[in-house]
């Protein structure tokens, strides 16, 4: 019975150890997506290295969970007593530190609150002026998901104009309606946008628009990281009792 019930364990450990890996693999591949975003996202809120850094964090998590993940599944297999707690003191220390970057984002939440962009926005941002990253990629997200500012386009009243800028009134370029949702897109009627019509402006704000279209997936990820920290929980308990069971 002993026998049988170690194998067990052994075998149960063997695949929450594999889903470690999984979302370790997962973690990794979030965490250079962030780093090489091709969409510029992360430069918008390159202004808080807090923000910043947590995508090196995730990135670190994951290549950390990737290799216990790994070192686990070998472990259990060949029933190795010293890699076993090797893992559990690791994966503990793992557990640990999510445990707090959990606490600490909780913590911090208000630097993605509303306020917070709108603040950044009005500071960094020079309306069409391409060369200066911040502006570029703000233009870029407002382009794309058809939205204007933070709020609205009241947002921009407060930001002064490009000296070249005869035709523009308040209005970026960006905010302006166009066929296609895309820096190629013809404007329906760019000189009527620029001038304050507003049934040719995107009015909707950008935050609302992007909380929107990406709630579903923040649910999502809060789902996969509670999830991981049951598994890492459930690997700790099953590499002890493994440990203790080795002849």
């Amino acid at each position: 019975m002993e026998g049988d019930c170690l194998s067990c364990m052994k075998y149960l450990m063997f695949l929450f150890n594999f889903f470690i890996f999984l979302g370790g693999a997962c973690l990794l591949g979030l965490g250079i997506w962030v780093i090489v975003d091709p969409t510029g996202f992360r430069e918008i809120v390159a202004a808080n290295p807090l923000l910043f850094t947590g995508a090196y964090i995730v990135l670190a998590m994951g290549a950390m969970l990737f290799l216990l993940g790994f070192l686990g599944c070998c472990g259990a297999i060949r029933e190795n007593k010293c890699l076993l707690l090797f893992f559990f003191m690791f994966i503990l220390l793992i557990f640990l530190a999510e445990l707090s970057a959990a606490i600490l984002a909780f913590i911090f939440r208000e630097n993605l609150t509303r306020e917070f962009f709108t603040k950044e926005l009005k500071k960094h941002y020079q309306r069409n002026n391409d060369t200066d990253v911040f502006s570029s990629t703000w233009n870029s997200v407002m382009i794309t998901f058809a939205c204007c500012g933070v709020n609205g386009p009241e947002d921009f009243e407060a930001i002064p104009h490009l000296p070249h800028s005869s035709l523009e009134k308040m209005t970026p370029e960006a905010c302006c309606q166009r066929e296609l949702q895309s820096r190629e897109g013809m404007f329906v009627n760019k000189e009527a946008c620029l001038t304050g019509i507003e049934r040719f402006q995107n009015r909707q704000g950008c935050y609302t628009v992007i909380l929107n279209s990406f709630e579903t997936y923040v649910y999502l990820a809060g789902a996969l990281a509670i999830g991981v920290l049951a598994i890492e929980l459930f690997a700790m308990i099953f590499a002890m009792c493994l440990f203790r069971g080795i002849q």
